[in-house]
């Protein structure tokens, strides 16, 4: 293969790998495309419960629809039980728990620093305007401004990154 033809193939697969920083991944085990642990599979019962401690309007929120939208976390976290970290930590057990609380990631000394607890009301500032939130941030993500899409990923996440009750 000619050094031409090297650089070219080098510099596609560096492209590749670069554009996958900002596109959803192409599995649904809610992480990248190495192989990590399944997710839960939940009756709609089980579901029904998680959802039932979400206040309005988390609660009645397109679970499907946060699902779509979960697209653009996929490329940074995974969510199920066991999961990797990737650029984000995975996010299995988020709901009630401190901020920075997943073992062995490189959480920023800011989001360390916060004292924050993952309810839902501070789930919902967070991927409105991460920055906003807390200034020093290292999530680079810049925010979903649609309350009804938020509602809806903070309803799938639940269900997905929660132990069945």
């Amino acid at each position: 293969m000619s050094a031409v033809r090297t650089l070219s193939a080098v510099a596609l697969l560096a492209g590749l790998a670069l554009a996958g920083c900002s596109q959803p991944a192409a599995d649904a085990s809610g992480g990248a495309s190495t192989p990590a642990a399944e997710p839960a599979v939940l009756t709609d019962a089980q579901k029904a419960a998680l959802l039932a401690e979400l206040p309005e309007p988390y609660r009645s929120a397109d679970v499907a629809k946060g699902e779509a939208l979960y697209a653009m976390c996929r490329s940074c976290h995974t969510y199920v039980q066991g999961g990797t970290n990737m650029t984000g930590p995975n996010l299995w057990g988020t709901f009630g728990a401190k901020a920075a609380h997943v073992a062995g990631f490189n959480y920023s000394d800011a989001l360390k620093a916060s004292g924050l607890t993952w309810d839902v009301a501070t789930l919902d500032k967070w991927i409105e305007n991460p920055r906003g939130l807390v200034e020093g941030t290292k999530m680079s993500y810049v925010g979903m401004k649609s309350a009804e899409d938020r509602a809806a990923l903070i309803a799938f996440l639940k269900v997905n990154t929660s132990p069945a009750k």
